[in-house]
């Protein structure tokens, strides 16, 4: 997952540099064919050292 998440939203299919939960979910979907909730998502990379951060 952190490969993938390393190479970025436009690898991915966004325009935008944005990595949403459910960007990150979707991606989750797409390349391991696993269901995770939104709050799974967050408890997953929280648990693998990624910060869920807001943008100002």
């Amino acid at each position: 997952m952190e490969a993938e998440l390393a190479k970025g939203p436009a690898a991915h299919g966004w325009e935008d540099q944005r990595r949403t939960l459910n960007r990150v979910k979707t991606v989750i979907g797409r390349r391991f064919h696993l269901s995770y909730t939104i709050h799974g998502v967050r408890k997953l990379l929280v648990r693998n050292g990624w910060s869920c951060q807001v943008p100002a």
